[in-house]
């Protein structure tokens, strides 16, 4: 394998979020980390499969999904109710945590088939309405059932898996997630997925299968859906249906627009951000102050937004960015370390030696002697 072709910095988030599940999860094995701080790092966790997820078909693929919470929803409640069952007999270990885990997604990439047939001959608005409709569904569906199936409005009670692991294992997710949508993405199905959002007319006429991709892209990201929902019932003693309603689907979809469109790092930080703004804003306003939570987080991300598009803020952007950060640190060189060009124009082969003069005979072609005779033709 030539090292020389390999583009490492596809790999730097997985470097990144190794270390930390390494280094933190070491810290949480031998007790050094506050349970507090540990259900944040799984809240970011499932925040960023969710991003990740729904960057497929919003950022990729270009379709507008507001159903995301729904297939979540599947995955917490169908996920959530294996797990009870298997617990008993199994115990609460990693056998019924991979399990529950395989069942959920499956279960909610069945849905994202079933959805995706009908729903993805629609385009922008109209799709959004049918998946938004489809999310308000399945919840009402949860909520009205009976307590001994999934709990109705009262919730379904789930297994919580020990605080020490379980984030390691979220992480562990997150990894696997990125390894499958970065491949996916680079593959030639990823290329035929792009072409599709770049103009659907063209990638039909070049031969490409739109309604087997999209379908193919939608699945997908509705597995992953299902995973961080099962991640989400092991995280918490309780499945309420009344959490995967609307307005998280909109705070899943701005997480996407947030960290730019198709672009897995930008989902990846602008999920753990708001994440980790979520969390501190409810700690911080607490009673009374409690109803300022969501104009603080309102402000916030208009400045962002702001922040991103001003044009007036365009120079700064591109001078001050992680980009021209990391290009600063790591590949600045100092002028006097730079060695002169070791490609000299006399050792570079070519047919014509560097010290002859070339002319060029401007003869008019009817005076030209084509007998070699140095007379006219």
């Amino acid at each position: 394998m030539n090292l020389k072709k390999i583009k490492y910095n596809h790999y730097i988030n997985y470097t990144i979020l190794g270390l930390f599940a390494i280094i933190f999860g070491s810290m949480s094995i031998f007790g050094n980390l506050d349970g507090s701080l540990l259900f944040l790092f799984e809240k970011i966790a499932i925040s960023v499969i969710l991003a990740v997820s729904l960057s497929l078909v919003v950022g990729f693929l270009g379709e507008l999904s507001l159903g995301h919470a729904g297939f979540m929803c599947v995955g917490a409640y169908i996920g959530g109710k294996v797990s009870a069952l298997l617990v008993p007999t199994l115990g609460n270990g990693i056998l019924a945590f991979i399990i529950s885990l395989i069942v959920g997604a499956g279960v909610a990439a069945l849905c994202g088939v079933i959805i995706g047939i009908p729903a993805l001959r629609l385009r922008g608005d109209y799709l959004a309405i049918v998946t938004l409709a489809f999310g308000e569904i399945v919840k009402s569906l949860f909520q009205n059932t009976s307590d001994a199936t999934f709990g109705g409005a009262l919730g379904l009670s789930t297994p919580r898996y020990d605080k020490k692991y379980l984030f390691i294992f979220a992480f562990v997710l997150v990894l696997f997630t990125l390894a499958i949508v970065q491949n996916f993405i680079r593959s030639k199905h990823g290329r035929a997925v792009t072409a599709i959002r770049d103009n659907e007319i063209a990638a039909r006429a070049t031969g490409i299968n739109v309604t087997k991709y999209k379908l193919i892209t939608f699945t997908l990201s509705a597995a992953f859906a299902g995973i961080a929902g099962v991640l989400y019932s092991y995280s918490n003693y309780t499945v309420q249906s009344a959490k995967f309603g609307y307005n998280y689907s909109i705070e899943i979809l701005v997480m996407v627009v947030l960290g730019g469109m198709g672009t897995i790092n930008g989902s990846i930080i602008a999920a753990t951000l708001i994440t980790f703004l979520n969390t501190k804003l409810a700690t911080v306003l607490t009673g009374d102050l409690a109803v300022l939570q969501n104009l603080f987080y309102a402000v916030i991300l208009i400045l962002i937004v702001n922040y991103n598009n001003a044009p007036a803020l365009k120079n700064f952007r591109d001078r001050y960015n992680f980009a021209a950060l990391w290009r600063k640190i790591f590949r600045h060189q100092d002028p006097a370390k730079v060695k002169d060009d070791t490609l000299k124009w006399d050792v570079v082969p070519t047919k014509i030696e560097m010290n002859e003069v070339l002319s060029v005979d401007m003869t008019p072609p009817e005076k030209i002697d084509y007998m070699g005779n140095g007379g006219n033709k």
